[in-house]
């Protein structure tokens, strides 16, 4: 298997609740590039090829990434399980470039994290997300605590204790932008269950990294309280099933988790949103609430599928309680919204706000 070295990164400030704040935030973006946090390795199993090129000098345009004009190490349209090390632990995503991948063009970056118990490949071969004119990079958790060997994220009662999945994305975020060609404003995030859950928490912690969220039949486990202090407004779409039984559209008080209403208006109401919210029935089964007039124009949407369960609109897994829509393509709707969602410069150049 072949490896990529890269400078080390200082260690994490040290794992915190999430309600705290990492202290000290990135001076500029364009450094974090030149200082990757580690090797992102090749396909598992695969044989030391022969030495690459030498890589292109690192672009100094604040839109492109260090990796721009490298060899990515896949083919265009693929799909590979790759390695890296994050807090001294070895993780994994499966990486899928899209089709028409260059290494001239600055690319939008999707971060993906599963549902309990799930994978990254699962969740790829279910969501559509690979469809999207972007890199996708579909996260691995660690296994976690409970009922079985199970794979989970931080923020939930049974994640794996003393695994830091923020410095987990912030690796993954500096090892992509160093290997490929990523515009550093375009990076969003989604996932389902747990892994949605998750995204919440990144829009707390990384809003200087993450333009916007997705989280889809998400597992909130207490990511609405009053600590979650973001840079700045971050966009979000919700997606959520109103009799979802695995993760109750009315929450669970006695497991820590909101009502979904009371979770988006939240972020409603953290990104100033004066108008809202206006509902429409976007089709036979399906409302869109959505929030505007937002600072910064990081408005909010809500889409609650009538009679939908635990599932990733779509798609035909189990529905936990309800039914699987077919109405609408999660991937398709997300991609809507987060398309046109930007990072602001000021977080790349280290200038003021």
């Amino acid at each position: 298997m072949s490896t990529t070295t890269a400078s080390p990164r200082p260690a994490p400030d040290g794992r915190r609740g999430h309600g705290q704040r990492r202290p000290g935030r990135r001076a500029a973006l364009l450094t974090a590039l030149a200082l990757a946090a580690s090797g992102l390795a090749g396909p598992v199993g695969a044989t030391t090829a022969a030495a690459a090129p030498a890589p292109a000098a690192p672009s100094a345009h604040p839109l492109r990434s260090a990796g721009c004009g490298t060899d990515p190490g896949q083919e265009p349209g693929s799909s590979v399980l790759r390695t890296l090390t994050s807090d001294g632990r070895e993780r994994t995503v499966q990486l899928h470039l899209p089709d028409g991948y260059r290494s001239d063009r600055a690319w939008p970056v999707v971060l993906v994290f599963h549902g309990r118990g799930n994978t990254g490949a699962g969740t790829e071969a279910f969501s559509g997300l690979d469809a999207l004119p972007a890199i996708v990079a579909y996260g691995n958790g660690v296994i976690g605590t409970g009922d079985g060997d199970r794979q989970a994220w931080e923020g939930a009662p049974y994640s794996a204790p003393g695994v830091d999945d923020i410095a987990y994305t912030n690796d993954l975020l500096d090892t992509l932008e160093r290997d490929l060609c990523v515009d550093p404003r375009r990076v969003y995030a989604t996932g389902k269950s747990n892994g949605a859950g998750f995204t919440g928490i990144l829009a707390c912690e990384l809003s200087d990294r993450i333009a916007a969220i997705a989280p889809v039949a998400a597992a909130f486990y207490g990511t609405g309280h009053p600590d979650c202090d973001p840079a700045r407004p971050v966009p979000v779409i919700d997606f959520h099933g109103t009799d979802d039984v695995t993760i109750p559209y009315a929450g669970d008080p006695d497991r820590g988790l909101p009502a979904i209403p009371d979770w988006v208006g939240g972020w409603a109401g953290r990104n100033g949103c004066a108008t809202g919210p206006d509902v429409e029935q976007t089709a036979f089964d399906v409302t869109t609430s959505r929030w505007t007039d937002c600072d910064r124009g990081a408005e909010v949407t809500h889409v609650a599928v009538l009679g939908g369960g635990h599932t990733w609109p779509g798609e035909d897994s189990y529905s936990g309680g309800g039914y699987a829509t077919h109405s609408i393509e999660a991937h398709e709707v997300l991609w809507e919204f987060l398309g046109d969602e930007r990072l602001p410069v000021r977080f790349l150049t280290g200038a003021a706000s």
